[in-house]
């Protein structure tokens, strides 16, 4: 009984040591996940205005550009999947794999190559463990993604799509993360990156219905505009790709480690009962023991 006692009290401890984590992790989590959210509230207005700008030149030129250019049957394509660098987020980056899985099944059955880029320790374990190539990995900035990475990784993929097929280039180019809906609510998405399809501003950086589209003058002339403008475009949805997973990476941990949390006084609720009965039984057996000496001394005495 003392050992079962002693067992329980060392679990109750080692448990309450264990919410003490998943609690301080939860609020970092939370407060980050606000941080995050903030970054991606402050890069809409930009994003706003330069796809506008994008727009209005597409709508103005009939300009044949590489990056707008799309092949009619790719033979090649390439992928970015955006993970996380840690775990204990949920099912955050089980729910992007399983995506990436599904877009990577597609492109095979289309008879297409397909090329692994990964963001996030996540994906590269995961890739690795099955050995499967990766051609480019990038790790240590999921949930603080910056614009000067999303930079590098946006002049990489341009770099593979601007390459000539028989060099290694590839035909399309495809981006899987997370989209933040809500603190409760997180969906990995796939989308194709290039060739680029121009369009309004999602939903959440959508300016008001009643703003009306400026008028543009193109300095020097529309073509330069959009050799400039294209890839910073691509750069920006890059970015806005990783800000979202970032939130969505925050607001998953926040959420796991408050399940974990309240499981934890769960279980240190069950022990503590456990361990009081233990010990009342303990004390029961104690006092039966004692009885029965005492009663067992009171014959031996009264034969005597």
């Amino acid at each position: 009984m003392a050992s079962s006692l002693r067992e329980l009290r060392q679990r109750r401890r080692s448990v309450s040591t264990t919410k003490k984590i998943t609690r301080a992790m939860e609020l970092i989590a939370a407060s980050r996940v606000v941080k995050a959210q903030q970054a991606a509230r402050s890069a809409a207005p930009y994003t706003r205005e330069l796809t506008k700008a994008v727009s209005a030149l597409a709508s103005v030129t009939d300009l044949d550009h590489p990056l707008l250019r799309a092949v009619e049957k790719p033979r090649r394509s390439a992928m970015l999947l955006i993970t996380s660098d840690r775990g204990l987020a949920g099912a955050y980056s089980a729910n992007a794999i399983k995506a990436a899985e599904q877009l990577h099944a597609k492109i095979i059955q289309e008879g297409q190559e397909n090329v692994q880029y990964i963001t996030g320790n996540k994906g590269v374990a995961y890739f690795e463990f099955r050995q499967r190539t990766i051609e480019q990995s990038w790790t240590g900035f999921s949930d603080r993604p910056s614009y000067a990475e999303a930079k590098e990784i946006a002049d990489v993929l341009l770099e593979r799509f601007l390459r000539p097929y028989e060099e290694g280039g590839v035909d399309e180019l495809h981006i899987v993360g997370t989209r933040f809906i809500s603190m409760m609510t997180q969906t990995a998405v796939a989308v194709r990156l290039l060739p680029l399809v121009v369009q309004d501003a999602p939903d959440d950086q959508a300016a008001d219905s009643d703003d009306l589209n400026p008028f543009y003058e193109f300095e020097p002339d529309a073509r330069t505009v959009l050799d400039r403008l294209l890839p910073l475009f691509v750069a920006n949805r890059v970015h806005n790709a990783l800000l979202q997973s970032a939130a969505s990476e925050l607001a998953s941990r926040q959420s796991a480690m408050k399940s974990a949390t309240d499981n934890a006084q769960d279980l240190i609720e069950k022990l503590t009962r456990a361990e009081n009965q233990a010990r009342q039984a303990g004390i029961t057996q104690e006092i039966t023991e004692i009885v029965g000496g005492a009663s067992a001394l009171a014959e031996s005495a009264g034969n005597e």
